[in-house]
């Protein structure tokens, strides 16, 4: 009878060793939708997207329900369920704020008084829907970067009373210019570093306007890419009834315009340098400032476009694959008289990849165990808003998410060894898409321009500051048979001459995809092992967004 039950032991174990391996043969087939991604489609898409028919798809056009269709038709078409109750899209209640500022800016000093001309020496806007905005000999301080920090010890409003008064800042890090890696985090941008964290930090020191030194290095952009917000409209989220503070003035100075600021008030640049030091005091500059920005205010309504594929044991937990629809629609002619911002790269390629996604998920002959979320926001172009409202009105519990995987540009070029992680060391999913890359004979690669801030601009932040983990990854560099210094002359290309510029357009004749697809099917298989696991992926250690998970 021992030895009878020793056999049947023995038996038993191995049937379930034999089952354990043919579920996991079937749940984790690599190849299992890998057969469905195709180039033809990824340029379809795009071409489609990124027409002069499609007017720059901004928010609040025409352009958006032309785009929101397209979009929704594709998913349907695919077979995808409608991922909001009944609809495929999610209302965002926004306001569209139109500025008209005056030409010019007046300066006021014991030195003397001269003007600054907008657009050439200054950008502004607001986020108030006053019909007038104005400054009217306010006074300007120079704060430094702008930044309290209690983790790092720093605060550059310390015993310094903004109220009535124009912040003027530093953008990025201390650690940035200093070169002292003790400082923050270096030559890594922290969220500290962002525009928008110093305009948030500026309202909530009851500043009356904030204005950010440019710098090209410090930015990662020229000063033309700023120059395209002077005198448009910007959408904002609707936040009628509630205690949102706000500057009345925001924007951008010009490095040369700043110093001419400062050498108003008998100083010179070196005491920009000074912000860099933890000995840094803010300093009033004796000069004042005058200028208006009238503001035509309307509330309206743009959408997010949501699909799903139901998890077949776990539904209620969910992957969401993120992409944002919008660009930056017709605005200023550039020198060959192009007005339509087509945005091809940013973000119709990004579109078309969740398109091609939600096809590939859907083919899979062993269907996912969590839920597979597809998610096209609006207005990321204006401030990461439609992330930003799912992530505070969420469809999908956070806690229940498993993850974010978002895409902002997807490779048109040729295929590249390497993947690049944007925010190293962020949370788990960055091993997970190691693995992946190496089952393709691929490698992982980070960001060059980790001062960027890239981590922090695009719609993965809103998810990970409530606590999601998020992945973002970037077009590689180490391109296949050319090499890397040819893969970041491409990246530098675009960056220096097509971001945000009616120049980024789909061609016909260079944009094969053949990369875009193999980042994309690492995506997949990234998505698709989450999406048959048990456990949730973890944010690591040192990361800002851990203890937002807990």
């Amino acid at each position: 009878m021992f030895r009878s039950f020793i056999s049947f032991s023995l038996t038993a174990i191995i049937f379930l060793v034999i089952s354990c391996n043919q579920h996991s043969a079937s749940t984790n087939d690599d190849q299992d939708g890998l057969s469905s991604f195709n180039a033809d489609s990824m340029r379809k898409h795009d071409s489609m997207l990124a027409s002069d028919s499609f007017e720059g798809r901004k928010p609040f056009t025409r352009a958006e329900e032309k785009t929101i269709n397209y979009i929704r038709d594709e998913f349907m078409t695919t077979g995808l369920e409608p991922g909001n109750g009944n609809s495929y899209f999610q209302e965002v209640p926004m306001v569209n704020i139109q500025t008209n500022a005056a030409p010019t800016m007046q300066v006021r000093s014991s030195k003397g008084n001269f003007d600054l001309k907008g657009f050439d020496d200054y950008v502004i806007f607001t986020d108030k829907t006053d019909s007038l905005i104005s400054l009217n000999n306010n006074e300007i301080v120079f704060a430094g970067y702008g930044v309290v920090a209690p983790e790092y010890n720093w605060n550059d409003y310390a015993g310094l009373d903004v109220k009535g008064k124009v912040v003027l800042v530093l953008v990025n890090d201390p650690g940035f210019n200093s070169g002292d890696s003790n400082l923050f985090k270096g030559k890594v941008m922290t969220y500290y570093g962002r525009w928008t964290y110093k305009f948030e930090e500026a309202a909530r020191q009851g500043a009356k306007g904030c204005l950010v030194i440019h710098s090209t290095n410090a930015a990662s952009y020229p000063f033309t890419v700023v120059q395209n917000s002077w005198n448009t409209s910007r959408l904002h989220l609707d936040d009628r009834g509630k205690n949102v503070k706000y500057s009345d003035v925001i924007g951008w100075i010009s490095k040369p315009a700043a110093i001419k600021l400062l050498e108003a008030a008998g100083l010179d640049s070196t005491v920009l340098a000074k912000a860099d030091q933890r000995s840094f005091k803010p300093m009033p500059l004796s000069v004042t400032l005058s200028t208006t920005i009238k503001v035509t205010a309307t509330y309206n309504k743009s959408h997010n476009v949501v699909a799903k594929i139901t998890g077949t044991k776990r539904p209620d937990e969910v992957i969401i694959y993120s992409a944002h629809w919008d660009h930056l629609g017709i605005g200023k002619p550039d020198e060959k008289g192009d007005s339509i911002y087509n945005g091809a790269l940013d973000n119709a390629s990004g579109t078309a990849g969740l398109l091609e996604l939600a096809r590939a998920f859907k083919s899979m002959k062993t269907k996912p165990e969590r839920t597979i979320i597809f998610l096209s926001v609006t207005a990321e172009e204006q401030g990461l808003w439609g992330s930003a409202y799912y992530a505070q009105n969420p469809v999908y519990p956070a806690d229940k998410t498993v993850a974010n995987i978002n895409m902002d540009g997807i490779n048109p070029f040729e295929k590249t060894k390497d993947i690049v992680v944007v925010g190293q060391g962020q949370s788990e999913l960055e091993d997970y898409l190691k693995e992946a890359a190496e089952k393709q004979g691929r490698y992982v690669s980070f960001e060059t321009h980790p001062e960027a801030g890239y981590y922090y601009r695009s719609d993965h932040f809103n998810f990970a500051k409530v606590g999601i983990p998020a992945l973002y990854v970037s077009t590689g560099i180490d391109v296949i048979g050319k090499g890397k210094e040819y893969g970041q002359k491409m990246a530098d290309d675009y960056r220096n001459n097509h971001y945000h510029r009616p120049s980024d357009e789909y061609n016909a004749a260079t944009w094969k995809f053949e990369g875009g697809i193999d980042d994309l099917k690492l995506l997949f298989l990234v998505g698709k092992r989450l999406a048959f696991e048990n456990k949730m992926p973890q944010w690591k250690e040192g990361s800002e967004f851990k203890k937002l998970r807990k």
